[in-house]
């Protein structure tokens, strides 16, 4: 039966999100109904409304935003074996099918099962499961967690323990297990190494995290708000620069604090200046930059010599992680201690305030909102 709630919804770019009711339809085969409980609202759903022919490629409207979530499966479709009505899952912007050739590949975590129809905002049927005032609505990314309810791909959802706090959680949907992913899986970061992290937002601390969880005896956090320097010390900074402290480029004063440059650096802001200063900060003796911040149309320009003499350049999507199997295990680690979640979370509001969330972020007031439906 189809299911009527509440949704926030971008009817046009640039626009606030509007609360409406929508229709919710049952799952098809190899769908999932989930009831969602909870939703980080990441600064990609911001980028994606208001950055459209900017930085971002031109998107499909109207929209339901929100890819940072986690619920109740509340039905499924014909041939979903993995789980069933009751369980406590996180929807994935990454699939995980387990059987492609990307998937069978331990390099990539870029799994193909209904990549290009879930990046046009559309389920493997290049159709919508939400509709409103009798109008196709699109499901970012294939998702739409600022529904109450929502319809996903099987191979876009995982089942995690039935004890986790649902609220805290949601943020592995995104922005923690990205940030934190990019260190300890893409870049490597060494034991006794000096990294530099360019942007603490969420997905930047998480960074920081990953940094001192890999051992990392320097962590130099950079950001030009200079209210995150305390926050940077929770997750495991060891200093704090900020850019407008500071006549000479950044990569400058960090290769002068650093004496050459830093092992490992990790842009996680999507700007493509700050691209350049992360490789330009990295040492030339193997130096490692790592792009995390989400960016799709602008350019990069390097210095050829930078990367010819031996640094390395990688980016990282979802922090590597093969998303199926790693998430619930990230969620152990959150459960055992081993992972900090709560410290990311400054603020819970309703979806009616979904808008208000927008605003803490861009002002730098939050790290990470969580809305409660």
């Amino acid at each position: 039966m189809v299911i009527k709630c509440k949704a926030a919804v971008a009817w046009e770019p640039g626009k606030p999100l509007s609360i409406e009711e929508v229709e919710v339809a049952p799952p098809k085969a190899h769908e999932v109904r989930i009831k969602i409980v909870a939703s980080g609202v990441c600064h990609t759903d911001w980028t994606f409304l208001h950055e459209v022919g900017k930085t971002m490629n031109p998107q499909p409207f109207p929209v339901i935003l929100g890819h940072e979530g986690a619920g109740v499966v509340e039905s499924v479709g014909p041939g979903v074996t993995k789980m069933s009505k009751g369980d406590k899952v996180i929807p994935l912007v990454v699939p995980q099918c387990g059987r492609c050739e990307r998937c069978l590949n331990p390099k990539t975590n870029l799994c193909t099962k209904n990549w290009k129809k879930t990046q046009q905002c559309l389920l493997a049927d290049g159709t919508s499961r939400i509709t409103c005032k009798n109008q196709q609505i699109y499901q970012f990314i294939g998702i739409s967690t600022f529904s109450e309810y929502t319809v996903v791909p099987e191979d876009n959802v995982t089942k995690i323990h039935p004890d986790a706090p649902l609220y805290r959680v949601c943020l592995l949907g995104c922005g923690v297990s990205t940030g934190y992913g990019a260190a300890v899986n893409t870049g490597k970061v060494e034991s006794g190494s000096t990294c530099a992290v360019f942007g603490l937002g969420a997905v930047g601390l998480a960074a920081v995290m990953g940094c001192k969880a890999a051992g990392a005896s320097r962590i130099i956090a950079v950001d030009i708000n200079p209210d995150k320097s305390e926050i940077a010390k929770t997750f495991g900074a060891t200093e704090f620069v900020n850019p407008k402290d500071h006549s000479k480029p950044i990569q400058e004063v960090l290769r002068e604090l650093t004496n050459g440059g830093v092992d490992f650096s990790l842009e996680c802001v999507g700007n493509v200046g700050v691209m350049r200063a992360a490789v330009e900060a990295c040492s030339p003796a193997g130096g490692v930059c790592v792009m995390v911040g989400w960016t799709q149309m602008g350019e990069l320009t390097l210095v050829a010599e930078d990367i010819l003499l031996g640094k390395s350049l990688k980016g990282s999507y979802f922090g590597g992680w093969k998303s199926v199997e790693a998430v619930p295990k990230l969620v152990q680690d959150y459960m055992s201690g081993k992972l900090l979640l709560d410290e990311f979370v400054t603020h819970r509001l309703t979806l009616d305030q979904v808008n208000q969330a927008f605003d803490l972020m861009i002002t730098g007031k939050s790290i990470r909102t969580v809305i409660k439906m």
